[in-house]
């Protein structure tokens, strides 16, 4: 449909993953690209096949944006060639996996919080001056789902995208008066190259990942629409989020660890009680979650609006629910697993109630 026809999108972390979903997805709407990864004979490869391919104008910027001052140098490669950037899409990041305090490497670290967080600022603070002087842009800025959750095992990697979300959401406010959007996109675990370069490629989590093309669809279709943040993938994700929110932090920590431990190392009798309670909690939760979003998203403007204003009421119930749960199951669970089985029916039956209480609620 070439809706971006003679306009041009800026992209990080183009080369592989989710940033060369996006650009295929620019470039079939046809705006021009300007490409920025490390790999630069790989960057070009796929400059040449936009443009024979889509009939799309390409500039290939070979720059490792972990370096010092590299936005910087970025921008004024852009300026010097004359292009404005209509889009700008930092997806560039890497992650790093092992225990904090003993098996990181902080040089790494640093590289990390300099690419994920430095580079991503000062990129957003370099473009958004222009966008705001000629009123008019949009940012795609990469957060994650561990934007909103403790991550362990990955601990320095959950905090950079903390960051960027909470720093996207900033923006969303300061940008309300003007014609230029800014957006977050929040993917859960995606089928890229990420997990291998960090060290993470053994983990449970790697069998349970999105796929990049979707996650880029649908944050493509945000960013078009000016919304302020996306989470791809479909209720469960949403259903996640909802969860963050209402679980104490100590059990999504508990459940983000169990997900990052390396395959093979299940102990399931040496598990205590209490982690099982907040296990079954958790998925009670989850539940509720779907239950949640489902009611939300089937209805008009003005109910939405009024289920905002209950929301912090909600939230409160919810919470009371979470509590009965875990109360419930842990009179009932003792020490052997093979009693699970009654205990997850029993949590079945609490979900029931909660979904119940939350129709009430948003009556």
């Amino acid at each position: 449909m070439n809706s971006g026809a003679g306009k041009t999108a800026l992209i990080t972390g183009a080369s592989s993953g989710i940033g060369q979903e996006l650009a295929k997805l620019f470039a079939k709407d046809g705006y021009n690209l300007v490409l920025v990864a490390r790999g630069d004979d790989k960057l070009q490869q796929l400059a040449d096949d936009f443009t024979k391919n889509d009939g799309i104008q390409t500039t290939v910027i070979g720059k490792d944006l972990s370096e010092e001052d590299a936005a910087l140098d970025v921008y004024n490669q852009v300026k010097e060639k004359g292009i404005t950037v209509d889009v700008l899409v930092n997806d560039a990041g890497v992650g790093l996996y092992g225990m904090f305090a003993t098996e990181t490497d902080w040089e790494r670290e640093k590289a990390m919080i300099h690419l994920n967080v430095l580079t991503t600022t000062e990129m957003t603070k370099l473009f958004l001056k222009d966008m705001v002087a000629r009123n008019e842009g949009k940012i795609l800025n990469l957060a994650s789902l561990v934007s909103i959750t403790p991550m362990p095992l990955m601990a320095v990697y959950a905090a950079t995208k903390a960051y960027i979300y909470n720093f996207t959401q900033s923006l969303v406010n300061e940008l309300k008066d003007t014609n230029v959007s800014i957006t977050a996109l929040l993917p859960n675990a995606t089928d890229t190259d990420f997990f291998n370069k960090a060290g993470a490629e053994n983990t449970k989590v790697t069998d349970q990942v999105d796929d990049a093309a979707m996650v880029a669809k649908d944050g493509y279709k945000a960013l078009m629409a000016g919304k302020s943040k996306v989470i791809p993938g479909g209720l469960i994700n949403k259903a996640y989020e909802v969860s963050s929110y209402i679980a104490p932090q100590e059990a999504v920590a508990a459940m983000m660890r169990k997900n990052m431990e390396q395959k093979g190392e299940e102990k399931p009798m040496s598990i205590p009680p209490a982690a099982k309670n907040w296990g079954i909690g958790i998925a009670a939760l989850a539940l509720v979650g779907v239950a949640v979003v489902l009611a939300y998203n089937n209805t008009n403007v003005y109910d939405k609006a009024k289920y905002r204003y209950k929301a912090g009421k909600l939230k409160s119930k919810v919470g009371d629910a979470y509590d009965d749960a875990t109360d419930t199951v842990s009179e009932s669970l003792n020490d052997s697993w093979e009693h699970v089985k009654d205990v997850v029916a029993n949590a079945k039956d609490i979900v029931a109630n909660a979904k119940d209480m939350v129709t009430k609620a948003l009556a």
